[in-house]
């Protein structure tokens, strides 16, 4: 059955909109008349989010796909990596298995760390065997984020094994180095690694860039880069993407990158150069099969309003509507679950910390980034331990093993603001142990053991109220609808900040705090951690 539109049309050819009749079948575009007419409408190659963890909008792929291909989303550069850490090559399966239930384009990469580090526990490892094993598969297109750019630096055998794999393979490497310029960076770069999405300046972008390294512009739910880095969707058109790397699902609701596209073109951004960036990069340098509007290619597609407010008529995969007019035609359905939890509740005692004398070494949180300082602080201290002091911001963290009982690594941390109760939840990156913020003890203890009780997910605590949004799937990931998980994260998220938290996404913030690749004070399920040296460190002196 042959199917027409009549619209304009993005020209690959031009890199322009001309009026046209767009012709398909079989899931395939068969001609483009180009006519004289202008219309009130645009036909565009879908969006494209460059960089994503599917797990971290706490859904599955296939009810990812719900909300995303209502927003003109028609593929995913995505990373398992969450998923991986807690379940293996058995995530990476489900995954791919979700994923294939929907006509959304996922295409997943090979984890390249995981564990990200061997200072904290996981659930998995993934050797350079496995890792080229996988690499083989012909549905897993790239070595995800190489986020031990120490390991690249120092020529770690086992790093570079899996890299030169990808290269042999001829499949691309994707970067993850915050902060890395000068030499180090240009040493990283080197060898072979093509992308970052971790870049905090526009001068590290430049840098990059200019050695060869596509950049890929983030605005998730916690990190956001867009306004430092935007000026190379002007600049450099051709070496930008847009993604969201982690993009909760209350946000995901609100918009994906239909919405960048759209804050791009308001600032005064070229539209052209936007659907550049967020709908045929990506294709280009991942060796994509998605569709661009060319005679022979996939009919994958959006209808648009306009190129100002890029807001979305139609969706269109493989030549099937897939949504229209912000509904998506998927049906809810039920949602397999995969897990791995072992450990039993913990009582308050447990998160005690003695004085062992000195100036406290705090986490120094911030909103919006992944990034934290390290900062020295005086103690509170009652009875000869440790405790909070609400009234300045001095909070304990703890991070607590989720595969096997062991005792809780207890720290201190500021800037997250909670004047009393406490917030925990089993996403935290990288190992997605349980990640808790308490002002008291007893506050701290009662949100681990919620977490613990539904085997994974974020808890609230005020006193005698509790609130918990269950992620039975990883611990990660809900098995309910995108649109009801949205709604009660949402609310999780309002009771928090009721506590007093500023954070724009408190649960997202936090779920960083625990990722040591990322400088500078972290906190691992086995101690203190500093980014920059790339050891322990005691919490006092």
């Amino acid at each position: 059955m042959k199917n027409s539109l009549e619209a304009n049309i993005w020209d690959p050819a031009r890199g322009k909109c001309t009026g046209g009749r767009l012709e398909w079948s079989g899931g395939r575009i068969t001609q483009v008349t180009w006519t004289n007419r202008t219309y009130d409408r645009y036909v565009l190659p879908g969006f494209i989010d460059a960089h994503v963890h599917i797990e971290s909008s706490m859904v599955t792929p296939y009810e990812f796909s719900r909300i995303a291909l209502v927003h003109g989303t028609v593929a995913t550069v995505s990373d398992p990596h969450e998923i991986a850490n807690v379940c293996g090559v058995s995530g990476i399966e489900f995954m791919l298995d979700n994923a294939a239930q929907t006509p959304m384009k996922f295409f997943f990469g090979v984890p390249s760390c995981v564990p990200a580090t061997g200072f904290e526990t996981t659930g998995a490892h993934l050797d350079s065997k496995t890792v080229g094993e996988l690499l083989r598969r012909d549905n897993l297109y790239y070595l995800s984020e190489m986020m031990n750019y120490p390991g690249v630096l120092s020529e770690d055998p086992e790093v570079w094994r899996k890299i030169r794999l990808a290269r042999e393979l001829g499949k691309p490497v994707d970067g993850h180095a915050p902060g890395l310029t000068g030499a180090d960076a240009a040493r990283y770069i080197d060898a072979g690694i093509t992308t970052d999405h971790e870049c905090v300046s526009l001068e590290e972008a430049e840098f990059k860039r200019a050695n060869g390294m596509k950049i890929l512009i983030r605005e998730g739910s916690a990190a956001r880069n867009f306004d430092a880095l935007h000026t190379l969707i002007r600049d450099h058109p051709e070496s930008c993407m847009l993604c969201s790397d982690d993009k909760h699902p209350d946000d995901l609701l609100a918009g994906h990158i239909n919405k960048l596209a759209a804050r791009a073109v308001l600032i005064g951004h070229d539209p052209i150069d936007v659907i550049r960036c967020a709908c045929m990069n990506p294709v280009i340098h991942y060796g994509l099969p998605v569709g661009q509007l060319r005679t022979g290619d996939a009919a994958d597609f959006i209808v648009v309003s306009d190129l100002h407010s890029f807001d979305v008529l139609q969706t269109w995969v493989d030549g099937k509507l897939v949504a229209e007019h912000g509904r998506c035609i998927l049906p809810a359905m039920p949602q397999p679950v995969i897990n791995a939890f072992n450990c039993e509740p913990k009582q308050p005692v447990d998160f005690r910390v003695a004085d062992a004398g000195g100036p406290l070494r705090v986490i120094e949180a911030a909103d919006g980034q992944l990034i934290t300082r390290e900062a020295f602080h005086e103690a509170a201290i009652r009875d000869g331990l440790l405790v909070q002091d609400p009234e300045r911001d001095l909070l304990k963290v703890a991070v607590v093993n989720r595969y096997r009982n062991a005792p809780p690594a207890v720290s201190f941390i500021t800037n997250v603001g909670l004047k009393r109760g406490a917030i925990a939840g089993t996403v935290a990156h990288d190992s997605h142990n349980i990640i808790a913020v308490g002002a008291d003890d007893e506050s701290l203890c009662r949100a681990v053991n919620l977490v613990i009780g539904c085997r994974g997910g974020l808890s609230c605590v005020d006193g005698e109220k509790t609130k918990v949004l269950p992620l039975p799937v990883a611990g990660l990931m809900s098995d309910r609808p995108c649109d009801e998980t949205g709604k009660a994260y949402a609310e999780i998220t309002a009771m928090a900040h009721s506590l007093g938290s500023g954070l724009r996404a408190p649960y997202m913030t936090l779920s960083f705090m625990a990722l040591l690749v990322i400088p500078d004070l972290k906190l691992s399920d086995k101690g203190l951690f500093s980014g920059k040296k790339f050891a322990f460190v005691n919490l006092q002196g």
